[in-house]
């Protein structure tokens, strides 16, 4: 995009029709570039800068999933650590101190960048992301924005299956429904 990441996209015709499926409480999932347009479109808090280096990040690395009651993570362990790759030139979430007040108040952060030990810590963030932030979710726990690639990790021959993971647990909330 030439304004910001996902600016432009937002005003696809699709759009409203993203936005309206997910207020009535489908699921929707974001990755990567459709996590900044979820971001643009309001239906996540927050905003994407460009990452802390200037550079393009293209490299595998860990998050620990802190929220395992959404469908997207309800196959996860609470604190498990996936390897997922990440490709992005603006990845460096933000939002102000009320919102990360608010967002760690209602469990809204999804996903952290971490240590392949779990610690997170700023050697672990890649693209200088407060709180180390890879992924959240709206308060009524049905849009994901996360900038890793799950389906770039779900099968052992592409370096993880750890995506899968995510994948399944939104094949089984939906065979729940």
């Amino acid at each position: 995009d030439y304004l910001r990441t996902g600016a432009v996209a937002r005003f696809s015709p699709v759009m409203d029709s993203v936005v309206d499926f997910a207020k009535r409480g489908g699921i929707v999932i974001g990755i990567c570039n459709g996590f900044q347009i979820l971001l643009e479109s309001g239906l996540l808090p927050g905003a994407m800068l460009r990452n802390t280096n200037l550079h393009f990040i293209c490299k595998y690395v860990y998050i620990k999933t802190e929220n395992i009651k959404i469908p997207f993570t309800n196959l996860c362990k609470k604190n498990q650590i996936l390897k997922i790759p990440i490709a992005h030139n603006e990845g460096n979430y933000y939002i102000d101190d009320d919102g990360l007040k608010s967002l760690e108040k209602n469990g809204q952060i999804v996903f952290r960048y971490c240590s392949p030990d779990g610690d997170v810590n700023k050697e672990s963030n890649p693209n200088g992301a407060l709180a180390n932030i890879a992924g959240i979710i709206n308060r009524e726990g049905n849009a994901l924005g996360m900038m890793p690639h799950p389906e770039r990790s779900s099968e052992a021959e592409l370096g993880s299956e750890d995506g899968f993971l995510i994948l399944r647990s939104i094949l089984k909330w939906l065979g729940s429904k």
